[in-house]
């Protein structure tokens, strides 16, 4: 394993932006400063004109093993983030089987450990009859629990009342929940069906999955948050109406976060139109009305997170008719570059979106020594390129699916590097040979 230099570089990390050599040795950041000398046993990168910025936390992917690995599996997927600038990633417990019990869990550990370039954690899931194996997770091992209110890819949801109030009561960690409220999507579902049959178009999805069924289930997760004092993280919001459910300001010590994705500030109902069912998920792209709200919710810190919801299907699943069409979307490649077009235009600062990805997910989730910019911290590293465009190609999509809704779309950036604990891991979106990523830890 190499030690690095990087030289020259513009550092982006805790709302500053500032010209910096950084020292890499072994694993960690070890030196911050102008003019570093290299020392003999070095290797230097020129990162002049670059951006270095903290390597992305995706709190929020699935990568389909194990169960449905022809669509994705861990190897294929921490291919395709690091080399779009993504260090760690949090891994959703709706696998076949679902992540239910601690052996389980260990067991997409193990294959992690064996296989993913990136560094890697693993949601627990929330069942009707589990709640004995949640009050057991040990909090400095598991990030959270994620509990869905509604169903998605997979069949795992929590309908039993008294199950889903005792996983807000008792969960020593982090409840993550899916709000869509089930009744409602079913019932607006069910009319869909009635009016047009097995051909509902696509553009229907954000009325089957409303605004309505998002609010509904969200308002009353945050009201049984606060009753509990639990610990909530609201993932994907997809709405205006949600936002007035929570406040802006530090991350640190909120009781109540919110995330939002990638797909939900690149693209609006609009876009179905041409998409169709590539941007079909859950919840549903909504109105462009809502894009910029959410946009400049980010901006000002009522959503803290931003992620990608990473969720890759065949392209022969997704050109199904809608009722058979998978919701999810393939995005953990390109994620970073969309997000850093909002930079672009002004709708974001460049300090804001690095604290949005990488610094605010590691204090939310208390992650060991990473999201930051800091001497003693994991070298989990991206340099970006803000004045090399890139067009997206299929054959430059590593995601086992094959095909991305990006294909076509032209960045103003491109991901000139990835270290992942400290090792070269990705260099102008080719992978190099290097160690497998780190169980992430937890300082709670």
């Amino acid at each position: 394993m190499a030690d690095w230099l990087i030289r020259n570089a513009e550092l982006v990390s805790e709302g500053r932006r500032f010209g910096a050599d950084l020292r890499v040795r072994g694993q960690r950041i070890e030196q911050i400063g102008a003019g570093l000398a290299a020392h003999a046993n070095e290797r230097v990168f020129d990162a002049s004109g670059l951006w270095l910025l903290p390597g992305m936390i995706d709190d929020h992917v699935h990568f389909r093993e194990p169960g449905y690995t022809a669509k994705a599996d861990i190897a294929s997927e921490s291919r395709a983030a690091v080399a779009g600038g993504v260090t760690s990633f949090f891994e959703m417990p709706n696998t076949r089987p679902a992540t239910l019990s601690q052996a389980l869990l260990e067991d997409k550990y193990a294959i992690a450990a064996r296989t993913s370039l990136a560094n890697y954690a693993f949601y627990f899931g929330a069942s009707n009859g589990n709640l004995d194996a949640i009050r057991a997770l040990d909090p400095r091992k598991v990030p959270g629990v994620k509990v869905f209110l509604c169903e998605s890819t997979g069949d795992l949801c929590v309908s039993d009342p008294a199950a889903l109030d005792g996983v807000f009561r008792d969960s020593p960690v982090t409840v993550l929940v899916h709000c869509e409220d089930a009744r409602t999507v079913h019932a607006n579902l069910d009319r869909a069906k009635a009016r047009y049959g097995d051909a509902i178009p696509i553009a229907r999805h954000p009325e089957i999955r409303s605004r309505q069924a998002c609010f509904e289930s969200t308002r009353w997760a945050v009201a049984t948050a606060r009753r509990h004092g639990t610990r909530l993280h609201v993932l994907h919001v997809s709405t205006a109406d949600e936002l007035a459910l929570f406040e802006p300001g530090p991350i640190a010590g909120k009781q109540v976060t919110a995330e939002t994705c990638v797909h939900f500030l690149r693209w609006c109902d609009a876009d179905y139109a041409t998409l169709g069912g590539k941007i079909k998920c859950n919840p549903a792209i909504k109105a462009a009305a809502d894009r910029a709200a959410l946009t400049r919710a980010l901006a000002d810190t009522r959503i803290d997170i931003l992620a990608t919801d990473h969720a890759p299907h065949l392209a022969s699943e997704k050109a199904n008719p809608y009722v058979r069409c998978p919701s999810g979307i393939p995005l953990i490649q390109f994620a970073l570059q969309a997000a850093l077009e909002c930079v672009f235009r002004g709708d974001l600062t460049l300090e804001r979106l690095v604290e949005a990805y990488a610094h605010a997910p590691a204090v939310r989730f208390a992650v060991t020594d990473r999201g930051f910019l800091r001497e003693g911290y994991f070298a989990d590293l991206v340099l970006v390129n803000p004045a090399q465009p890139q067009t997206v190609h299929r054959e430059q999509i590593l995601s086992k699916c094959g095909w991305s809704p990006f294909e076509g779309d032209t960045f103003r950036t491109s991901i000139a590097a990835t270290f992942v604990n400290g090792n070269l891991v990705a260099r102008e979106g080719t992978l190099l040979h290097a160690a497998p990523g780190l169980r992430l830890t937890f300082n709670r």
